[in-house]
């Protein structure tokens, strides 16, 4: 897709496009931010934008919503598509250009190159959702080739693909700095997410625990407990609270290892991925050794 519908402020539909106007900014010596998303965007993105614009003279938002990192099964055809009002939030925020290729643009006909790595794509998401990290670290690593930005921003709330993608960037050094964004919350703490719409009214008070249990783990950690038996008790809260839990635990918070027994000897990071009703939550919060 070359051309697509008239947005609230410039956009570029296609590889040549966004690179034409990046090759213009960078022949008046400007400094290019991009933020990576998948649209239906909510002020946890807009945080993100507003870092990227205090970092970098022009930024790119990419709205793609990326079928290889969906399984058979999972939303992907119900994810929200909500581009003319994800535009107008840009304009708002202050963005410069949206960059919104189509899936032919990102994959087309004859495409078999995959972007796969261990280290802290293991275990946590991977169990559940095998096929996710390759699909991210592909279509990031082709996002970031195609607009080749100077610094680029991912929200922690998604920590362990903040992760992967910092691990990608510095194995195949790759020109780019990336930022970390702070997770925003509601009044009572849940993450903002996309996925939140899907919740009920009874869902959305019972998600707000999440947060509650993952501080309280994380508070635990800080303060001197047992690894293994702050996780178990996060674990057992978890259960009682909630339709399916696919992961509580305490890694490492720079390389996502697993944390010997004992009281914390260094900075941890305790995430969790549950389900309430049918709509699944990914969380974390830092654990610092004190």
């Amino acid at each position: 897709m070359t051309h697509g519908p008239e947005l609230a402020l410039p956009a570029a539909y296609s590889i040549a496009a966004v690179r034409d106007q990046v090759r213009q900014w960078r022949s008046d010596g400007l400094r290019i931010g991009f933020v990576p998303t998948m649209g239906a965007l909510h002020e946890g993105h807009l945080a993100l934008v507003k870092q990227a614009l205090g970092s970098a003279d022009r930024v790119i938002v990419s709205i793609f919503v990326n079928p290889t990192q969906f399984a058979p099964g999972e939303d992907f055809d119900a994810y929200p598509r909500t581009l003319e009002q994800d535009a107008d939030k840009l304009a708002e925020t202050g963005a410069h250009l949206v960059y919104a290729p189509d899936a032919r643009e990102m994959y087309p006909e004859g495409f078999v190159t995959n972007v796969s790595l261990t280290g802290p794509s293991h275990g946590m998401e991977s169990v559940s959702r095998p096929h996710f990290f390759n699909g991210v670290a592909t279509v990031v690593c082709k996002l970031l080739n195609q607009v080749q930005p100077d610094t680029a921003v991912f929200g922690e709330k998604d920590y362990q693909q903040l992760m992967v993608i910092r691990r990608m960037v510095t194995d195949l050094n790759l020109p780019v700095e990336i930022q970390g964004g702070e997770t925003v919350r509601e009044d009572d703490g849940l993450a903002l997410s996309s996925r939140n719409v899907y919740l009920n009214a009874t869902e959305r008070e019972r998600a707000a625990r999440l947060n509650v249990i993952l501080q309280e783990f994380a508070d635990a950690l800080s303060g001197g407990a047992n690894v293994a038996d702050a996780q178990h008790q996060a674990q057992l809260k978890a259960q009682s609270a909630f339709d399916g839990v696919d992961y509580v635990v305490a890694r490492d918070a720079e390389t996502l290892d697993a944390l010997p027994s004992g009281p914390i000897d260094r900075n941890a990071r305790v995430l969790a991925a549950v389900r309430v009703g049918k709509t699944r939550l990914i969380d974390n919060r830092a654990a610092p050794k004190t």
